[in-house]
């Protein structure tokens, strides 16, 4: 018998695919509203077809903005050239919801999980992480002008073969990439995987002898809202762990932080992260649930999949007793309350520094300051 092997996949979009153009412009509105007034709270909800962009959901701020302008800038800074057709369709919040928020507990119930590695320098899993690397190098490259026939609808998939002894290398990348009518094939292709996908390999010191998929149909001219209708919340698996870890099933994106869709899910990352740094365990997985209009979580569960020097009771005894879960806590621990949220989508929500290299908007939950209370577990 062979040697036995396992293959893992993940996928990543980038910002001009259509899901994650709603997510971007529902995103966009919710920092204009946080920029004027911090206690915002914001659901909205945003579909694209064609030349229209429908906005949803419940807004209740002080801020004035101008949400249908927002949108026509938030399609024009992704790279299409269009003016879309705004409708909007966004009322103020439930007060039944609000007056539940109002004291402090949390905006809906549900369950939202954390996950964390020691597979990547970012405690993330490889698969998604290489990923999401490709997208965003190639969307940068088109954005600086040197990818010339690119258009701004992308997706890539990395299949990574894992081996009995612990090796790890790639199977297949995968690259569908939007282009000019009028463009060089040949030339496309090469850049594709001299430029974009050789370059991620090579990041990683892995293998050069992959299988190369390009555009699998044939070609790829019609993309983003046109080719296809977008909603926001519809990457969920693309913006956490890449189907590595499982999702609550709450979206992200135009979530104010009272909503613990969000919130929750990123102080879950932030936990599972900082234990995996603190070397008591080389991979954990947190769940945090909770009920709508109360504080604190009804639960926390861990599990390090074996991996962990410490029983998990005492991790989560450690997490009740040091870090603070209610909604406000969590806002507060992670300044959630700033503007921070547009570019969250483009590469990911986990795994990285910064949001923004520019603006140095920095991803709080990936700050590792929690790990001496985790250390202390194995002293």
């Amino acid at each position: 018998m062979g040697k036995k092997r396992k293959l893992f996949t993940s996928e990543a979009v980038s910002i001009g695919h259509p899901d994650h153009v709603c997510d971007m412009i529902s995103d966009s509105v919710l920092d204009a509203c946080l920029r004027e007034d911090k206690n915002s709270r914001v659901a909205c909800e945003t579909m694209v077809k064609d030349e229209f962009v429908i906005l949803s959901g419940e807004i209740t701020t002080k801020a004035n903005i101008n949400i249908e302008q927002i949108a026509k800038d938030t399609i024009k800074r992704i790279g299409y050239t269009y003016t879309p057709r705004v409708i909007n369709l966004i009322s103020k919040q439930s007060p039944d919801i609000a007056q539940g928020v109002d004291i402090g507990g949390a905006g809906d119930q549900g369950i939202m999980f954390g996950y964390a590695n020691s597979e990547t320098p970012e405690f993330m899993p490889l698969a998604i992480t290489m990923a999401q690397d490709l997208v965003k190098l190639a969307t940068r490259l088109r954005q600086e002008g040197e990818f010339i026939y690119a258009g701004p609808d992308m997706k890539s998939q990395v299949t990574l073969e894992y081996s009995e002894n612990g090796s790890v290398r790639i199977d297949t990348m995968l690259m569908s990439i939007q282009h000019k009518k009028n463009y060089n094939e040949q030339e496309f292709k090469g850049f594709i995987k001299k430029e974009i996908m050789e370059k991620i390999a090579q990041k990683y010191n892995l293998n050069s002898d992959y299988k190369v998929l390009i555009n699998p149909t044939g070609k790829f001219v019609i993309g983003g809202p046109e080719g296809d209708a977008g909603l926001t919340g519809r990457k969920i698996i693309v913006d956490t762990y890449g189907g590595y870890a499982p999702h609550g099933g709450g979206a992200f994106s135009g979530k104010d932080p009272t909503k613990v869709d969000r919130s929750a899910a990123y102080i879950a990352r932030y936990l599972a992260k900082n234990i995996v740094a603190s070397g008591i365990a080389q991979e954990c997985l947190i769940q945090l649930s909770y009920a709508i209009g109360v504080a604190e979580p009804i639960s926390i569960f861990v599990d390090c999949k074996g991996t962990n020097k410490v029983e998990e009771e005492k991790i989560i005894k450690a997490i009740y007793d040091n870090i603070d879960l209610s909604p406000k806590g969590i806002i507060e621990k992670l300044q959630l309350r700033n503007p921070i949220y547009t570019e969250t989508c483009n590469g990911g929500h986990f795994g990285r520094k910064f949001i923004n290299t520019e603006k140095t908007i920095e991803c709080t939950w990936e700050k590792l300051d929690a790990i001496e209370i985790f250390k202390k577990l194995v002293k």
